[in-house]
């Protein structure tokens, strides 16, 4: 494995992805959007790598939020057919669904911006709940330039990445740190919505 990841090796990847062009730029983050299980953070530092900073950039945030928009959209027309009810009718997503009607589009911006925030079910919530489209996109828009820019930065520059323990040290603690306030902010989101939840069946029943 040492062998294999060296700074030779990771420019040689870095020019023949270069080589695909920037429709793959744009197309790879766009499919993880319906395939949550690829690593978008590979995608966006190979662009940042591959096209320079500021395109890169620019390839991975247009295909994450076009695959974003696209997987809510379709939620939004399908998503209360039978067939999907094992998607949209698990609990979890529907404590989702109430809690961002109640409380409105700001926790999404928030979640959008950490990297491993599982952001299919965030683009599922928001199709079945009751945002506007053009809302929703402007999160979207705002949200994934926060992650896609900060990811893009860390990587842009594999060789002194690989080659500057500090930086790649330092690259390594913000991933991590990025992690651990995406899954306090997730935990709290969660326990706000239990007690959010608990607030209206009371109400209910007074009524």
């Amino acid at each position: 494995m040492n062998e294999w990841f060296t700074v030779e090796n990771m420019e040689h990847i870095a020019a023949q992805y270069r080589t695909l062009g920037p429709i793959m730029g744009i197309l790879l983050p766009f499919l993880e959007a319906f395939l949550p299980f690829l690593p978008l953070v590979v995608f966006v530092v190979a662009n940042a790598s591959a096209f320079g900073l500021w395109i890169g950039f620019l390839l991975s945030w247009l295909g994450s939020v076009a695959g974003s928009y696209a997987v809510f959209l379709l939620v939004r027309h399908f998503g209360k057919h039978p067939k999907f009810r094992f998607v949209t009718g698990s609990k979890k997503v529907q404590k989702f669904i109430k809690w961002v009607d109640m409380n409105g589009i700001s926790p999404l911006f928030v979640l959008l911006c950490f990297p491993f925030t599982p952001s299919v079910i965030v683009n599922i919530v928001a199709g079945l709940s009751h945002i506007h489209k053009k809302y929703y996109l402007t999160v979207l828009l705002a949200g994934k330039f926060v992650m896609i820019f900060g990811m893009s930065v860390l990587g842009y520059d594999l060789k002194s990445l690989i080659t500057s323990p500090v930086r790649l040290i330092s690259a390594g603690v913000a991933i991590v740190l990025l992690w651990w306030i995406g899954k306090l902010m997730e935990k709290r989101l969660n326990a706000r919505v239990e007690r959010d939840l608990k607030r209206v069946r009371k109400m209910t029943k007074n009524e």
